[in-house]
């Protein structure tokens, strides 16, 4: 009953995050797309940098941006912030129900690291705080005035994390984690930088103070960060589903082509969104194309063994000592008693094994996702012989 219980508050969890999730992205990527599209017009507003006219649900809207801010602020001035906010909170809280809850199971792995279930949580959360801080350190100092100093740099803090994580975590728990990480700094970027310098400003405008431009400028930085980091991020957030990401000894280099094409994606549609010809970023669509082939044939499956045949008795013997437990029609592990096994797939007979093969192969022989937290030991040879025996028709 308790892991039933547990399904239902992650499920929960998840359809809140993705929805408050699809919120902050969208908002993320209209106020980019509504800056880049400003345009100097003939008459303008006091104070205003620019302007944009859009048409959408039967409607013409005209928005005007406003270089530092208004001479007066109006009553009913929207902010946007709770999007970012609520998508942390659920986010943190479902890193919480599905990797700390069952730590020792999917977050540590022993042939990785051999530690317990707490440590791994307690290096989780202080490494997610760890890389806001080393990022925002980055964009306050010198380096931070120079765009393209400052990305390299926010490129190897994350393609760092990410070899930290892989040499410390599961597969799955290190990828997630660089998701976390990544999601954390964004998150923080609203909390900590752009509503309070947003604040600041507002403050000035009701104290009938001049508001400082700095406050601006730093605000629209981290959100253009933001922007840029969204596509890899959204990659990181369902990587634990495709163990293939996460199956190689230096998984942590699949980071760095997933930030590179995700970057340079972003580039090419926020340029073009500005109104620059096609053309003059045309250079990110073989950068983006080059990572991509370059994840897609490091990732490749990897032919192992001599090619001798493997007799049926031993995959029944991998089989009963490493995925019984869980995948059986009446679980023993303690983490499913009295549940169905996970996804319903039981693996009692050959027969269940071959027609789970593709499942087999992909979680516990190409990737090494399964048996959770490897508990049981199971060994490369035996993950390779289980794969050949698979293969055999």
């Amino acid at each position: 009953m308790e892991g039933f219980a547990l399904d239902w508050i992650n499920l929960a969890l998840r359809w809140f995050h993705l929805i408050v999730g699809i919120a902050w992205i969208g908002a993320s990527f209209h106020f980019i797309w509504l800056d880049f599209s400003l345009r100097q017009r003939e008459k303008m507003n006091p104070g205003v940098s620019g302007t944009s006219w859009l048409v959408h649900g039967g409607g013409f809207y005209h928005v005007e941006k406003y270089g530092v801010a208004p001479a007066q602020l109006p009553p009913d001035l929207h902010w946007f912030k709770w999007e970012a906010y609520l998508t942390f909170i659920s986010g943190f809280l479902l890193l919480a129900v599905q990797y700390y809850w069952n730590a020792s199971a999917f977050l540590v792995d022993p042939a990785v690291m051999n530690i317990s279930g707490p440590e791994a949580v307690l290096i989780s959360i202080l490494t997610l705080a760890g890389g806001w801080f080393a990022y925002d350190a980055l964009c306050r100092s010198r380096i931070g005035d120079n765009t393209a100093a400052l990305a390299v740099c926010v490129f190897a803090l994350i393609v760092g994390a990410g070899y930290l994580f892989t040499h410390v975590f599961s597969g799955r728990g290190a990828f997630i984690h660089v998701g976390a990480m990544v999601g954390t700094i964004m998150a923080a970027n609203v909390f900590a930088v752009i509503i309070p310098n947003q604040k600041v400003v507002t403050a000035d405008l009701l104290a009938g103070r001049t508001p400082d431009a700095k406050y601006g400028k730093m605000g629209k930085q981290r959100s253009l960060h933001n922007n840029y980091l969204t596509l890899p991020v959204l990659l990181f957030m369902v990587s634990n589903h495709y163990p293939f990401l996460y199956s190689h000894p230096q998984s942590w280099l699949v980071v760095a082509f997933i930030v590179l094409a995700g970057g340079a994606i972003r580039h090419f549609l926020n340029r073009t969104e500005a109104g620059d010809r096609p053309m003059s970023v045309a250079w990110t669509v073989p950068v983006a194309a080059v990572a991509l082939v370059a994840a897609i044939v490091f990732t490749a499956p990897r032919r192992g063994g001599d090619g001798a045949a493997v007799p049926e008795a031993e995959a029944v013997r991998i089989v009963q000592t490493h995925c019984v437990a869980c995948h059986a029609a009446k679980p023993t592990h303690e983490a499913f008693r009295g549940n169905p096994p996970p996804k319903n797939v039981v693996l009692e007979t050959i027969a269940d094994l071959r027609r789970n093969a593709p499942g087999v192969m992909a979680q516990s022989v190409q990737g090494k996702a399964m048996p959770l937290g490897n508990e049981s030991g199971m060994t490369d040879a035996e993950r390779a012989a289980l794969g050949a025996f698979l293969a055999q028709r």
